[in-house]
């Protein structure tokens, strides 16, 4: 049994995701923290509020719900609430919905497990796929996440990466095994803005995602979890291509400093 575990998400503090998460923690540590949004902070990616107050709700022992985004709930856990007795590990979700490809780049979910990273502290995101979003098969990351963790903990990762994972949309007995993927190319192919007007004359915007069914390459995350796999993708926040990197460097000097 790890000693404490830090929570947060991107759904917000009363999410159905987050309560999966507790259950989940539960099985692995003694201490439980929540640190989580107050409002749904989905899309914000590892955004940290620099120009604004934060303010905090304690809402029970080792429970607070924060005016911010997961990014900054890792941040005031590890910094502020548990500045003396760090984690042994943090784990932000579980996220109503996949986060594959492109789509974490965006994510809440893998924002904090990020920042978690950045902080020091081996991070985990965890997202639950769905096909209905009014029938979310939650028991899946609830009957698998403890499991899958301890056999993450087991193997081990590099500092300068954190986990992401995903549970397909089936029944737990159906799903798996545990299985490693690439960061695929996802679903998001392009943006929409949809303009309305509101009772007093005035436009306003909703932005959105457009998506279809693209080509995923070689060892990808999205063809992993439609294979029914629990997938695992390490990532970092070095986005250098190294293919154009090395396409450019035959037209520029590379710096060798």
């Amino acid at each position: 049994m790890l000693n404490r575990i830090l929570l947060t998400n991107d759904d917000g503090i009363d999410a159905p995701g987050l309560a999966v998460l507790e259950r989940i923690a539960t099985e692995l540590a003694h201490e439980v923290w929540v640190v989580a949004p107050v409002h749904d902070q989905s899309g914000v990616s590892h955004a940290i509020s620099l120009h604004h107050p934060i303010r905090v709700s304690h809402l029970g022992a080792r429970r607070f719900g924060i005016t911010g985004t997961p990014g900054d709930c890792a941040v005031m856990g590890v910094c502020h609430f548990m500045p003396d007795t760090p984690p042994d590990l943090i784990l932000s979700g579980v996220n109503r919905g996949l986060n594959l490809g492109m789509e974490t780049v965006f994510s809440g979910t893998v924002g904090g497990a990020m920042t978690g990273m950045m902080l020091g502290i081996p991070s985990i995101g965890l997202s639950q796929a769905f096909t209905d979003r009014e029938n979310v098969p939650w028991d899946t990351a609830r009957t698998l996440g403890a499991r899958v963790v301890r056999e993450l903990l087991a193997v081990g990762w590099s500092k300068d990466a954190c986990l992401n994972v995903n549970f397909p949309a089936l029944p737990a007995e159906q799903a798996g095994p545990l299985t490693l993927a690439r960061q695929g190319v996802g679903m998001i192919a392009g943006m929409t803005v949809a303009t309305r007007t509101d009772p007093r004359g005035i436009d306003y915007h909703w932005l959105n995602f457009r998506r279809s069914d693209r080509q995923q390459g070689p060892e990808s995350d999205y063809s992993a979890l439609r294979a029914g796999k629990i997938v695992v993708t390490p990532l970092r926040y070095d986005r250098t291509d190294e293919d154009a990197y090395v396409a450019m460097a035959e037209k520029l000097p590379r710096f060798d400093g």
